[in-house]
């Protein structure tokens, strides 16, 4: 007689159904979602090869080719964070003994190094300082060092640090010295101008939770037709089956849908609808309405006596690095927001932890009520802990710089017409 096994590990009757606390999300990601996605998450789930969901798929690479503002074909949502979208990019495009050169100057620059050495290449480092752009003159330096170089690597938009480099240039010097370029637009994608034909970037990944407002777990990427030329005439097989391009492009590619893996069925529903949402808006509107609330929430720190961790110019509105005053524990300051005012913000990575925090303003974060929380939660704790803050002051501010935008916008409609 056959004796089944005693069930174990029975969980105890106290588990209850998951319901989380309602944050405000003011931090490098996710952001928050809007109403439209989640309520597109929770339709009812269908096949992967379903003739109604191919045909979304569709839509999906149209929708996505708009906001990368490219013709590639070969423009898709990877299954994962945006962190499989880096490794695909690598593992598609570097061989075994290829030199990369990777630009470094924040945490995930050195994620591109990882992937480098992990794919067998040898990656060749230009170090730039955290909170500064790569440096154009060291790249060139570098090609010349290295002519045989396969690929570029760099950070547009460097999100451990709102620090934003010049894509256009770096790509053009890669690409006169016969170097292919990969570019992490993760921050980047719907918050500020991204042109990835004019600016002829190679390969470049992103994610859905930031700027898109979608639920975190796919990454768009798009590939130029010079990649898929490397990727179909390379010698070695992919290191990844998952991320293999060439088996990917049968369930992604535009005929005979072949089965790959079993897709996120419900995010694509989310993704469709959050991209959606951009179309309507309008891409520049987009762009326009992250920097409107970035320059109130500048004013309002500055007016608290805070400082900015990157120059201006290099700044990136939905990304704000602020230094931590001195004798004020961060840490401390991030707990009572959470806690006191579900207000979450987040903190320095690496050699920049305990120094800045890090205010998002992505997406369905960017509007004008998070600004105005987040100010007079920050005020408020501040005070609490002893920095001289001057009650209404950041507010004020705030609403000032609302205002001379609205004013700046209706003066031009007016020289338009």
């Amino acid at each position: 007689m056959i004796m089944n096994p005693t069930i174990k590990h029975l969980p105890p009757k106290k588990i209850n159904s998951f319901y989380p606390p309602q944050r405000t999300l003011m931090g490098p990601g996710p952001s928050e979602i809007t109403p439209r996605v989640l309520a597109a998450m929770s339709l009812p789930c269908i096949g992967y090869l379903d003739p109604v969901f191919v045909d979304m798929m569709d839509e999906l690479k149209t929708l996505l080719r708009y906001v990368f503002q490219t013709d590639n074909q070969l423009t898709f949502p990877a299954s994962g964070p945006g962190s499989v979208g880096m490794e695909m990019c690598f593992v598609n495009m570097v061989n075994e003994g290829d030199k990369v050169i990777v630009c470094r100057n924040g945490v995930f620059g050195g994620r591109m190094i990882e992937n480098v050495e992990r794919c067998g290449g040898k990656a060749i480092v230009i170090e730039d300082t955290w909170g500064e752009p790569v440096d154009p003159n060291k790249l060139e330096e570098t090609l010349k060092q290295h002519p045989d170089t396969k690929v570029v690597a760099f950070v547009l938009a460097e999100t451990s640090t709102g620090c934003m480099s010049d894509a256009k240039t770096l790509v053009e010097i890669a690409h006169r010295y016969g170097a292919l370029t990969i570019v992490d637009a993760v921050t980047q994608l719907a918050g500020t101008p991204l042109f990835v034909d004019e600016w002829g970037i190679d390969a470049v990944y992103s994610g859905s939770q930031k700027c898109l407002s979608c639920t975190p777990g796919l990454a768009p990427v798009s590939f130029s037709d010079r990649v898929v030329a490397l990727v179909r005439n390379r010698k070695e097989r992919c290191h990844s089956w998952f991320m293999d391009l060439d088996l990917v492009l049968g369930y992604w590619g535009n005929t005979n849908r072949t089965y790959h893996h079993t897709a996120p069925i419900n995010g694509l529903y989310a993704l469709h609808e959050a991209l959606l949402q951009v179309r309507e808006e309008g891409l520049e509107n987009s762009w326009a309405r992250h920097t409107r609330h970035y320059l109130a929430l500048k004013a309002g720190l500055e007016a608290m006596g805070l400082e900015y961790l990157v120059k201006e110019e290099y700044r990136l509105p939905q990304l704000n690095a602020v230094k931590v005053p001195e004798g004020i524990d961060e840490a401390r300051v991030r707990k009572a927001l959470l806690e006191e005012f579900n207000l979450e913000i987040g903190a320095g990575l690496g050699p920049l932890a305990g120094k800045i925090w890090r205010f998002g303003l992505m997406g369905y974060s960017a509007k004008s009520e998070n600004v105005m929380l987040c100010l007079s939660a920050l005020g408020s704790v501040l005070m609490d802990l002893g920095y001289p803050v001057k009650l209404g002051y950041a507010e004020a501010a705030a609403h000032q710089s609302y205002a001379e935008q609205h004013a700046q916008a209706a003066q031009q409609k007016i020289k338009a017409a």
